[in-house]
């Protein structure tokens, strides 16, 4: 694989884009405080922009060739509404999870399979990974929906096997291979 760490990618109403500490007020207001957005989540919501300034610090600390942790900036309003990361990644089989969130006034708009068409794109062109997998919880279809969008096949469901918010759940598989991208 030829890492390239977070570089911005843009798309027409997006960049993804590294985090910044003055993202911090932003991220807060339009998703990391909200209980419906952080519902199926395994993070709390936040409860001040101080925490969210201290876990933008981690990312930016945390920064490398190998690591892939995208701010969502919606153009139109020049501001950041979601973010999208690889949450896992296997060098041996070339594997990557990917994880995601944006605010709920963005939901159904399009903005989150834009994104995701975005990371997978440069993911399979430029790095080179082979397979990009997510997860969602079976009570949250809407997910697993922004994931047929952009072309991941379910793979099965595993029973108890996962815990957010809500409690155990299952999780739902989805994935998409670099062969099943480029037909």
């Amino acid at each position: 694989m030829n890492h390239k760490g977070t570089v911005t990618l843009e798309t027409e109403r997006l960049i993804l884009r590294r985090h910044r500490i003055e993202d911090a007020e932003d991220m807060f207001r339009n998703w990391a405080a909200s209980e419906n957005v952080t519902r199926y989540l395994t993070w709390q919501p936040y409860t001040s922009v101080d925490q969210v300034r201290g876990y933008i610090q981690y990312i930016i600390d945390s920064y490398a060739d190998d690591r892939y942790n995208w701010l969502i900036e919606y153009k139109e309003m020049h501001e950041v509404i979601g973010a999208i990361d690889v949450i896992a990644l296997n060098e041996d089989i070339g594997s990557a999870v990917i994880g995601y969130c944006l605010g709920e006034r963005f939901w159904g708009k399009g903005i989150m399979p834009e994104a995701f068409h975005a990371v997978i794109r440069f993911l399979f062109e430029e790095v080179g990974f082979n397979r990009i997998e997510a997860y969602h919880a079976a009570d949250n279809p809407k997910s697993g929906r922004v994931m047929e969008k952009c072309g991941l096949q379910y793979e099965g469901t595993l029973r108890q096997a996962d815990r957010n918010n809500q409690g155990v759940c299952d999780k739902v598989v989805r994935a998409i291979l670099r062969e099943d991208y480029l037909k």
